[in-house]
């Protein structure tokens, strides 16, 4: 079983920064792509950035140019530095890894709060 676990989130004012992280339990980086969804209440999921094993890199319309995403596969890490946040950014930020190989499941962490207020 392979666990991911977030860290990174917090408040934060508008215009400020943070970067997220993604630590998988196992080596599972390599054969995965990784992203991050986020969630606000009321709202519907949104997609925020993914990157595959490849190295290649996609964002929401919604945060491209104040979001990058990376990886270190050797630390089984992903990352998703925020700047220029905005209030709108504030939502629950998930992780997930999706696996390109058999068993291409799914494996997705626990969640982490993001709030971007004065």
């Amino acid at each position: 079983q392979v666990q991911l676990v977030e860290s990174g989130g917090g408040l934060v004012q508008p215009g400020g920064s943070l970067r997220l992280s993604c630590t998988a339990s196992r080596n599972i980086f390599k054969v995965s792509t990784m992203g991050w969804y986020r969630q606000a209440p009321g709202q519907q999921r949104e997609l925020v950035a993914t990157i595959t094993n490849g190295g290649r890199t996609s964002y929401a319309s919604s945060v491209k140019g104040r979001v990058t995403i990376s990886r270190d596969d050797a630390k089984n890490t992903a990352y998703l530095q925020m700047d220029s946040l905005k209030p709108e950014d504030t939502s629950v930020y998930l992780c997930y890894a999706a696996m390109s190989v058999i068993p291409y499941t799914t494996y997705w962490g626990q969640g982490t709060q993001v709030t971007v207020s004065a």
